[in-house]
């Protein structure tokens, strides 16, 4: 690996434990909050953490205003909903308290209520006009470690495209780990969100803006997930692995800070705008693909991501391939395209959008359209 110059920084506390939800309050008041917009979705409201902390906050002293219009990949109708919804408020802090759909909304909302306009207008990176309002993170995912990073994932709602927009300004001032509030989970919520952070780890190993701090994170991350997928699938209730899937999932979005996604994410992201498809299920049926077409130049990589894991594979990176086939099919998620409804007829379309978004430039090998047409070929 080339040692370039690089430059890391996390402007993230991250606050870890059982029960840390019961924090929230403390936490948001040390931040000046008093006037504060919970951003959640109804699942997580009918499992009783939003209600918890709300309690947390009015304990404090706080005013909490819940927004639970969120659903799964937040368009930018739900963010404008969110913005209708707390203007004329008085809002002076934000909680993103859900998955990522949940956190990646609640970074929206901040965009706009900050500074203006609207979710085109902070497509890329650093395009906030000003300073924004602290937010709180509380992720009841183990999944897509939005609460580490400075970008919120949000499709256009006439597009489609998901747009990526980032800056140093929208990253969470506390992320608060309960590896309580993951326990309820759905074992399918569970399966998927566990697929995507390990999509995550093993991508953001092998990318062109890795430096050794990401690698360390994406190791680790790796290292914890690899172990504790299978173990949360089987035990729901251990908390101990819970909190390690919690803990990799978020130090996965920490390398995703410092050295963005690949292909497989690109790949994944026109399945799930055009058809539907769960995010994790299509990255996870994405990535060992990908992972084969990179291995030409990041076999040694993959060797030593293989080699951090104890699960028995041979630590190759078709031993990785392998472990990835394993985890996948573990978690009950199709192995093909065909099996998620997906017509052959579409894929040169897929093949075309897959190639325009914004990770593909920092996969380890360049990737064509025609190359993506390949992966989903392969995929079909």
């Amino acid at each position: 690996m080339t040692r370039e110059s690089f430059e890391f920084r996390t402007a993230t506390r991250i606050v870890f434990g059982p029960d840390s939800i019961d924090r929230l309050g403390a936490l948001a008041g040390e931040l000046g909050g008093r006037r504060v917009l919970v951003v959640s979705d109804p699942g997580v409201v009918a499992a009783g953490h939003t209600a918890r902390g709300v309690d947390s906050l009015r304990r404090a002293g706080a005013e909490a205003f819940v927004f639970d219009g969120v659903e799964e990949n937040p368009t930018t109708r739900h963010v404008r909903l969110g913005v209708e919804f707390a203007r004329g408020r008085g809002i002076d802090l934000i909680v993103g308290l859900g998955g990522g759909s949940a956190m990646d909304c609640a970074k929206g909302i901040n965009f706009i209520l900050s500074c203006g306009g609207e979710m085109r207008d902070y497509q890329g990176v650093g395009k906030a006009t000003g300073p924004m309002l602290p937010m709180v993170a509380v992720p009841t995912t183990a999944g897509t470690g939005s609460e580490a990073q400075s970008f919120a994932l949000i499709a256009d709602e006439e597009t489609h495209q998901k747009m990526a927009c980032g800056d140093p300004r929208a990253a969470c001032r506390v992320a608060i780990l309960d590896p309580r509030t993951t326990v309820s989970q759905p074992a399918k919520v569970t399966a998927a969100t566990g697929i995507d952070a390990i999509a995550h780890a093993v991508e953001t190993f092998v990318t062109r803006r890795r430096n050794p701090v990401s690698m360390a994170f994406s190791r680790e991350a790796w290292r914890l997930l690899d172990a504790n997928l299978e173990r949360v699938l089987d035990a729901p209730d251990d908390l101990e692995a819970r909190g390690a899937m919690q803990i990799g999932a978020c130090l996965a979005g920490l390398a995703i800070e410092c050295s963005m996604l690949g292909a497989a994410h690109s790949a994944a992201n026109p399945l799930t705008a055009r058809y539907g498809v769960v995010h994790g299920g299509a990255v996870g049926l994405m990535l060992p693909w990908v992972v084969r077409f990179n291995a030409r130049e990041s076999a040694s990589d993959y060797r030593e991501l293989a080699s951090a894991s104890s699960n028995g594979n041979a630590p190759t990176a078709d031993g990785l391939v392998a472990r990835l086939e394993h985890l996948r099919d573990r978690c009950g998620l199709p192995g093909t395209l065909s099996a998620w409804r997906v017509e052959r007829d579409a894929l040169p379309a897929l093949a075309a959008e897959a190639a325009s978004q914004w990770t593909a430039q920092f996969n380890p090998r360049s990737v064509s359209a025609g190359d993506f047409l390949a992966l989903y070929e392969n995929a079909f």
